[in-house]
């Protein structure tokens, strides 16, 4: 096994267990404890884990079973002026896919009051209870895996439904992003949902709070090319904006801006 997906891997059995030791894992990958100390240290040093004695633990502030009612409150205002922006590409459109994310559930709570009787497809099982208030939307609820403690849907049984969807736009939010990799997540299910709700949609917007840029995870959901719209704000890191628009001239830059007191 290469060490790339070597390290996938590590980061899969902490999701899965919450904690690893050196000894049992070296003899489930098959390679020496040496090589798995080595690769544990690069992970921690990358920020995806911390090594204990004999062994390793997810850190809290990537831990995906964090409680989602906690992730909600992270970056609360920010995510509300992106999801503001959001709305703005609305107009127009019939059928749209929000993933299950806690960004894109300050648009559903946006969606919750919307006046236009659309479509909307989810994942996610907070946000289709919101959206299922307004009364004006059609709420298509994508079948698939619940992991324990979780409250979005994964895997690949939501191809099905998905298969006979066309969609406006697909928005999603990711755990990091960076203009190198694109749209990260820590879950190989999600990633794979995302990309199949990606391919039923005309245009793919990513909602990205400056906090997710330059964080990597375990895997890809959508390369950068991938990406029609990338909203985020004026907080994003020095030179993030230059490279976008150097390298992916075809994204539409939105940016919120905060309002100044």
């Amino acid at each position: 096994m290469l060490a790339p997906s070597r390290r996938k891997k590590i980061i899969q059995i902490l999701n899965e267990r919450k904690q690893l030791l050196v000894k049992d894992t070296s003899m489930e990958l098959g390679v020496s404890e040496g090589t798995l100390r080595n690769d544990l240290k690069i992970l921690e040093e990358e920020g995806f884990l911390v090594k204990t004695h004999g062994g390793a633990m997810l850190p809290e502030q990537y831990d995906p079973n964090l409680a989602f009612s906690s992730r909600v409150e992270q970056n609360q205002s920010e995510k509300k002026l992106l999801s503001n922006k959001a709305m703005e590409l609305m107009e127009g459109k019939y059928c749209i896919t929000i993933d299950a994310s806690s960004t894109c559930l300050e648009l559903a709570k946006q969606l919750a009051v919307y006046k236009k009787n659309i479509t909307v497809i989810t994942n996610g099982l907070v946000t289709a209870q919101i959206l299922a208030e307004n009364t004006s939307l059609n709420v298509i609820m994508i079948g698939g895996l619940v992991r324990p403690g979780s409250t979005e849907i994964e895997g690949s049984l939501g191809k099905t439904i998905l298969s006979e969807i066309n969609s406006d736009i697909f928005f999603t939010s990711p755990h990091g992003f960076t203009v190198e990799s694109g749209l990260n997540d820590f879950s190989v299910h999600e990633a794979q949902l995302k990309k199949f709700m990606a391919e039923r949609a005309e245009k793919c917007v990513a909602i990205v709070d400056h906090t997710k840029i330059n964080r990597k995870s375990v895997v890809t959901s959508l390369e950068t090319k991938e990406i029609d719209v990338l909203i985020t704000s004026e907080q994003a890191p020095q030179g993030f904006f230059e490279q976008i628009k150097n390298e992916y001239s075809t994204i539409q830059l939105v940016t919120g801006k905060q309002r100044k007191t």
